[in-house]
């Protein structure tokens, strides 16, 4: 039976273009059967959504066969004069949050890495997708957030994340690629019965679909309605959010406040912080913890809650939730004549000096004890109260390249200057910069 209007690739694809913003494509293309359907339909439509398309192929380097199955993705967009690109990806294999997980987190961060300012980048899930989402969230015991499942399109990176064939039953995409005669990759992964999404895939929805046969769309509209009470949940959660947040402290929260707050509005308005930031959610260990702090924080201290790759300090009145950075391993040190940005450990970005200005430095890591001369008529201060008295908060202090001359410590980061070095630097009307490294901010629901 061929597909209903409603069902069918196409129409599905024109119809979410139609209402989504203005940004050109980016196709998200694995080589298997969805993505490479959505390769052709969206290149066949060129001359409807009149848009700028592009490829990427993400190879996670887990199979034999992944160079292969790049080259045929490259060939296949080349066929259709398109523009594609290969990101190499390595998965954190032995991280603890499996290898689903792994490779869902190390694809995500390369394609946010990679998306253009407005461009939306287009995944081919599908129908059979959302129920399966759906599903394994039942079994995680999510909330209407998370049973919302996989939304049409949200804001992802420095673009959008669009999924235009949530409506769209497997069935009609494969109808479509039979139709069109088109070549994909199976991946002997999708087979494996020991990750959670494939055992439902095989073995829980065809099963669903003989007793009901209508499964999938009725999963799927209980999704989208799901989506709207979220939504309007989501409005009220940022509106109490925007009383929370302190605007000295780049968005962290009072912590008077939330100690006041009952203990479900208070995880609430924590989960929809970090939905909103693209960070995963805390789960209920983390939500309890988190409690038992705000409820024992001193103001002078510091304290941490860790979940995946998320952190939340209490520090100062303030509860601060980011994604967890890297640290300057504690004996970094390197020669540095200051001629050329020096690119600091993976994650940390580099220095420079701007315009350059030559001079016989050393890079470190804080070990602690070291003093800085802040001003030329003051005495020495201990880093550790400078950075105290500069509001540094004390996670990212462990980030910080110290930067010396001879023996005299000439910058902490770029949150402390020494007096000659503020000299050095006026004498050849430069500047001191310390470009961060950018973490990819991917999240979301797969």
């Amino acid at each position: 039976m061929a597909p209903t209007k409603a069902a069918d690739p196409v129409e599905a694809l024109l119809s979410a273009l139609a209402g989504w913003p203005s940004g050109d494509l980016a196709l998200a293309v694995s080589g298997g059967l969805d993505s490479m359907v959505l390769l052709d339909t969206v290149a066949a439509t060129r001359g409807h959504h009149r848009r700028d398309v592009r490829v990427l192929h993400v190879d996670h380097g887990l199979h034999p066969d992944s160079r292969r199955w790049a080259e045929q993705v490259v060939a296949t967009a080349e066929a259709f004069d398109l523009p594609v690109r290969t990101l190499q990806v390595e998965v954190a294999v032995g991280s603890g949050e499996g290898l689903e997980a792994a490779a869902r987190r190390a694809r995500y961060d390369a394609l946010a890495a990679s998306l253009a300012p407005g461009e939306i980048l287009l995944t081919a899930h599908h129908a059979n997708d959302q129920a399966e989402t759906v599903l394994l969230r039942l079994m995680r015991g999510a909330g209407v957030e998370g049973l919302a499942a996989i939304r049409p399109l949200r804001p992802f990176a420095r673009g959008w994340l669009g999924r235009p064939w949530l409506a769209v039953p497997r069935a009609a995409i494969l109808a479509r690629a039979e139709q069109c005669a088109l070549a994909w990759i199976d991946d002997p992964a999708n087979e494996r019965l020991e990750h959670d999404r494939t055992f439902i895939r095989h073995e829980i929805l065809p099963r669903l679909e003989d007793r009901w046969p209508h499964a999938i769309q009725a999963i799927g509209a209980s999704a989208r309605h799901l989506g709207e009470i979220a939504e309007r949940e989501a409005a009220t959660d940022r509106a109490d959010l925007a009383t929370l947040a302190r605007p000295d402290a780049q968005g962290a929260l009072d912590l008077d406040a939330l100690a006041t707050m009952p203990a479900p509005r208070r995880d609430a308005l924590l989960r929809r912080l970090c939905l909103d930031r693209g960070l995963a959610p805390p789960d209920r260990r983390a939500l309890a913890e988190i409690a038992r702090q705000i409820e024992h924080a001193r103001p002078d201290a510091e304290t941490e809650v860790r979940w995946e790759d998320v952190e939340a300090h209490a520090w100062r009145g303030r509860l601060h939730v980011a994604r967890r950075q890297p640290e300057l391993p504690p004996d970094f040190e390197a020669r540095w004549d200051g001629l050329a940005p020096h690119v600091l450990p993976p994650g940390l970005g580099c220095v420079a000096i701007e315009p350059p200005r030559a001079g016989d430095f050393r890079l470190t890591a804080r070990r602690g004890g070291e003093r800085i001369l802040l001003g030329a008529n003051r005495p020495s201060q201990s880093v550790k109260h400078a950075l105290q008295d500069a509001g540094v908060p004390p996670w990212l202090r462990r980030r910080a390249p110290l930067l010396w001359h001879g023996d005299a410590l000439w910058a902490v980061g770029d949150w402390l200057l020494a007096a000659p070095f503020r000299d050095f630097l006026d004498a050849g009307a430069a500047a001191w910069r310390w470009h961060r490294g950018a973490l990819a901010a991917a999240g979301g629901d797969r």
